[in-house]
């Protein structure tokens, strides 16, 4: 965006509003974007070519002649369906500047997918620049749909330059806070630091970006996070302080803005390892000023690794299963944004958001308090929980998003899973009757699978996330790092823990691991005989002594525990795991867990009564300034 632009957009007091045709001032709520914030990004992630060629950058479009661009895609798609349901707008205006010759259609789809024109208009500037301005109605797509361009040229070219959705502006906007937390990720903070540093229109209505860093390999040192530094200047806020994970990171940033006082604000959670869209931070902050009532408004996620796949459209959790991320019914889950029947047309609600980037308006935090000292793992969804039980929606926005690590290439069988356990178990304690009969018997099934598939240390991992729970809301006090440190040193003591390259595998020569695919999964009326069998077999030893090689995708514990010695991929295709039976492991595992199983079954209505009533203590104010040290 030129100059020009910039300074019609204003100041951060004013946060990107713009005079409207009757000079009220309106308020830009998305940017029309061709182009990416990377090379990893594809540009039909924006905008598609449909006929002929285009020429496209990161705020504008070069249509060649007999060509058609549209913006039915991923991020060009206006959400309407979302802005009736949530906000006061009824009107939103397109706008751009535009030179050349062509015809522009405002494209709408409704809950099916079904497509009708809402407005199109001609126009011919020969060289000459225009400013368009193109209002359409947002009253009726309460089920679902969304508003899209459609560019279309005969025989001249047409330019597309600073295109926008805006909306008549409120009265006064809310002062807004960007909160980054990271721990010994460095480059990766400078990184999205920077990202949102080089995009001085998403940080307009920005007043401070706070970096709590809890590392030891602090980003202050590096080269690019102190240019961006001195470009901020005042904006940005560096913290250090002790690691509390994400949980105690993000809260800093609340209590940092809380303790301001004043008008009401938002705070926006950025994780420090994305691939920023500084887009979202626009989106999501503009949504959240026109909302009724205050609401958590969230980013969605894409994948890193595969830049055009959604993770979900929107998700809640299975609270007695313990099961985050399970996408709501119609909400798009892990696939390319490229087919349009992939689109989300549906409009879906959401339990929670993750926190991979999402915004907390602050009279949720005023009225529920702040997150609870989870370390991490399940901090997000107890909060989302606990504000809709307090009458304050989740709203997962479409179009707004940032990329994170692929979920599916992180291994399950590492030290977080503690976290994800017993926090789990913390947070169906809150907020359900648990039922810890059920639940027992879920997590004896799984411990079972665990030690057939020669997993001894995510067998203890459970064992001891469940014996944590047991302990009670005091073990919450230091904030998690006692949890984080010993979690990792007690797993260390079993080898398959540890990753090897898979051409270094301690007593095993290369040739020795032959790829073993896995057959069918058993029948789901025999799951549990044939887990009984593979247990016996595994007792004797009656087994196949290998070594194997099983693929990541392949290592079902039906598959893992025929063998008494597996050399099996990581998820993160970065090395191998070395499983070898061992009996005494095995024997030892199952008496702890089943003594904390039992004790599970018994006193879990005891100690989520406890829970219950330190939720007050631990989520205050006080309890947070503690753990600061303030």
């Amino acid at each position: 965006m030129d100059g020009t632009a910039l300074d019609r957009l204003g100041s951060a007091s004013d946060v990107s509003a713009v005079a409207g045709g009757d000079g009220e001032p309106e308020l830009t709520v998305q940017r029309l974007l061709f182009d990416g914030p990377s090379p990893l990004v594809s540009a039909d992630m924006y905008s598609s070519v449909g006929k002929g060629n285009a020429e496209r950058t990161r705020t504008g479009v070069r249509i060649a002649k007999r060509s058609v661009l549209h913006t039915n895609s991923y991020f060009g798609r206006f959400p309407a369906s979302y802005w009736q349901r949530w906000t006061t707008v009824t009107e939103v205006v397109f706008r751009a500047t535009v030179a050349g010759a062509g015809r522009i259609d405002l494209v709408a789809t409704d809950y099916k997918g079904h497509e009708r024109t809402m407005a199109s208009t001609t126009v011919d500037s020969a060289n000459a620049s225009t400013q368009l301005a193109v209002p359409v109605a947002t009253t009726q797509f309460l089920d679902g749909g969304a508003l899209y361009v459609r560019f279309t040229t005969t025989s001249s070219e047409l330019s597309v330059q600073d295109a926008e959705w805006t909306v008549a502006a409120p009265e006064k906007l809310r002062p807004t806070s960007v909160v980054i937390c990271t721990f010994n990720r460095a480059d990766d903070c400078a990184n999205t630091v920077a990202a949102m540093a080089d995009d001085p229109i998403a940080l307009l209505g920005v007043d401070n970006v706070y970096v709590v860093d809890q590392g030891t390999d602090q980003v202050q040192t590096r080269e690019k996070f102190q240019r961006v530094a001195a470009e901020l200047g005042d904006k940005l806020v560096y913290i250090t302080q002790p690691n509390l994970g994400g949980a105690g990171g993000f809260t800093r940033g609340l209590y940092e803005v809380q303790g301001k006082g004043g008008d009401p604000a938002n705070v926006i959670f950025m994780d420090d390892d994305v691939l920023c869209e500084p887009e979202a931070i626009v989106r999501m902050n503009s949504f959240a000023n026109m909302t009724v009532e205050p609401a958590i408004i969230g980013a969605q996620m894409l994948y890193l690794l595969h830049p055009d796949r959604v993770h979900v459209g929107a998700e809640v959790a299975n609270l007695q299963k313990l099961e985050a991320g399970v996408h709501v019914k119609n909400a798009i889950s892990d696939k390319s944004a490229f087919k349009r029947k992939r689109q989300q047309d549906v409009r879906v609600d959401a339990g929670y958001n993750g926190w991979w980037s999402c915004l907390i308006p602050s009279e949720i935090v005023g009225q529920v308090g702040y997150p609870l000292p989870l370390f991490f793992q399940w901090d997000d969804i107890e909060y989302g929980y606990r504000s809709r039980a307090n009458g304050f929606a989740t709203v997962t926005l479409p179009g707004a998003a940032v990329w994170h690590a692929d979920f599916a290439w992180k291994d399950w069988d590492e030290w977080h899973r503690y976290f994800n356990l017993r926090n789990g178990m913390i947070t169906a304690a809150l907020h359900i009757e648990l039922d810890g009969r059920a639940l027992a018997k879920q997590l004896f099934t799984d411990l079972l699978r665990y030690l057939v598939s020669m997993q001894y240390g995510m067998a203890y991992t459970l064992i001891k996330a469940v014996e944590d729970f047991l302990a009670g809301p005091d073990h919450l006090l230091d904030g998690g790092m006692d949890a984080a440190g010993s979690i990792r040193r007690e797993r260390a003591a079993y080898g398959e823990t540890k990753r090897h390259n898979a051409n270094d595998v301690p007593g095993v020569r290369p040739a020795d691991m032959f790829i073993t695919p896995a057959g069918p999964p058993p029948k789901k009326s025999m799951e549990f005989a044939v887990l009984a069998k593979r247990v016996l077999n595994q007792w004797r030893g009656t087994v196949n002594p290998g070594p194997v090689a099983i693929s990541a995708d392949d290592a079902h514990w039906w598959h893992v525990s025929l063998f008494s010695h597996a050399i099996v991929t990581d998820r993160s295709q970065e090395g191998v795991r070395v499983r070898k039976r061992n009996k005494a492991h095995a024997s030892e595992l199952l008496k702890r867990g089943v003594t904390a199983l039992k004790r599970l079954r018994i006193e879990t209505p005891t100690v989520a009564a406890s829970y219950r009533a330190a939720v007050p203590k631990l989520t205050s104010r006080e309890n947070w300034a503690r753990l600061y040290g303030q």
